[in-house]
């Protein structure tokens, strides 16, 4: 019969790796972000499409799409549904584009979402405890842009 492993022996030669890392601080910070963004009826992607129109009156779809690295596919479902719940509205600005704005509702909803998202922000900011918080930004941001030539190339 094979022995099982003790947590005390158990060799994790992963938990060290940046991936991996990055992997479960995500999980952990998106599982927070959802629960506090759940309470206004918004999920974490719906509340950053209402930050950015807000911030972008306007904006193109597929813009936004690229922005976010979303796909058309993906984008369509997303900006409709957010215009089911009356947040945002959409104006054809040539054959295929959408521009979009914020209704009343959508701005009030953004105002929420982005009070959530500054309280989780913080929520972590206080649990880095001022350590290196710029570095780590600093290094995320470097990460993204690398994903970002890869996923336009």
């Amino acid at each position: 019969m094979d022995q099982l492993v003790s947590p005390k022996t158990f060799h994790d030669p992963v938990s060290s790796r940046l991936g991996y890392l990055l992997r479960r601080a995500s999980s952990a910070m998106m599982a927070d972000l959802g629960s506090a963004l759940a309470e206004i009826g918004l999920r974490p992607v719906e509340g950053t499409v209402l930050i950015l129109v807000g911030a972008n009156p306007g904006c193109i779809q597929s813009e936004l799409g690229r922005v976010l690295g979303i796909k058309r596919a993906n984008m369509v479902p997303l900006i409709t549904a957010l215009a089911v719940k009356g947040y945002v509205e959409k104006s054809p600005v040539d054959g295929r584009s959408l521009a979009l704005t914020l209704t009343k509702m959508g701005e009030a909803a953004r105002a929420e979402a982005e009070a959530a998202m500054d309280a989780h922000e913080a929520r972590f900011d206080k649990l880095l405890g001022g350590r290196d918080r710029q570095a780590l930004r600093d290094a995320l941001l470097v990460i993204a842009a690398d994903g970002e030539e890869d996923f336009a190339g």
